[in-house]
């Protein structure tokens, strides 16, 4: 409790002045119970013509990290002495963040025909490597993997729960921050969401791909995950569904 109390404080609206962007009229927003659950409910939220922000889908019983959240790298703000994510530490990124392609094994998928789709191949790496100049980014290989780190940066793992992601780009702009954090994705969950996750969120695959077949990017579309009493609290000056 006292961390949860700690996190909205340490990030007052008033303080912020931090709101959406105007012309993001597309959100997923995933909220928590508290920053130390790993259960996650999302939803889809656009906005019309009158600015009002309507439910386009869910609500989707999700999973996050196995130790909660801690606040990410994305558009939002951050008080100095915040709980920030690092690699490795079992953390999702909180806060509001944008929302890139999809990723996957399938030849062709269902989608809005401006969203890319990247089918992976065994060349194409994602680097989670904190010490690596290439420190989460995709790169592709030109040549087979053979490297002990080209082998472990593989996105392709023959791992049907990242058979398909869409990406959260966490610590991507304008630099990754080496230790903050790396490779968050939506993306199938495990064991029918019986498995918490490292850092990304998962759903079933039947709402994963209903989610990456609404997701417009002509509507500049944003993910917003949030415990739920840190959303109530910023809500209304950060202008959220």
């Amino acid at each position: 409790m006292a961390r949860l109390l700690a996190g909205i404080l340490m990030l007052t609206p008033a303080a912020s002045g931090f709101e959406l962007p105007r012309n993001c009229s597309q959100v997923v927003v995933g909220i928590t119970s508290t920053w130390q659950s790993s259960h996650i409910t999302v939803s889809v939220y656009e906005k019309g013509p009158d600015g009002t922000w309507r439910k386009a889908a869910g609500p989707w019983a999700g999973r996050c990290a196995k130790k909660g959240l801690a606040w990410g790298r994305g558009l939002h703000p951050l008080a100095p002495d915040s709980p920030r994510k690092t690699e490795g530490d079992w953390r999702s990124p909180a806060g509001v963040f944008r929302i890139g392609g999809a990723w996957g094994y399938h030849k062709a998928i269902s989608k809005h025909p401006g969203l890319t789709y990247r089918r992976v191949t065994s060349r194409d790496l994602w680097v989670e490597d904190p010490s690596s100049s290439y420190y989460n980014r995709h790169l592709i290989l030109g040549h087979e993997p053979s490297k002990v780190w080209e082998k472990k940066a593989q996105m392709r793992q023959d791992d049907y729960p990242h058979s398909l992601k869409l990406y959260i780009a966490h610590n991507t702009y304008p630099k990754p921050l080496p230790g903050a954090g790396s490779a968050i994705f939506f993306h199938i969950w495990r064991d029918k969401g019986s498995r918490p996750t490292s850092g990304c969120t998962t759903m079933p695959e039947k709402h994963l791909r209903a989610l990456i077949a609404l997701i417009d990017p002509g509507r500049n579309p944003l993910y917003v995950l949030l415990p739920r009493e840190n959303y109530s609290a910023l809500k209304n000056s950060w202008r959220l569904p």
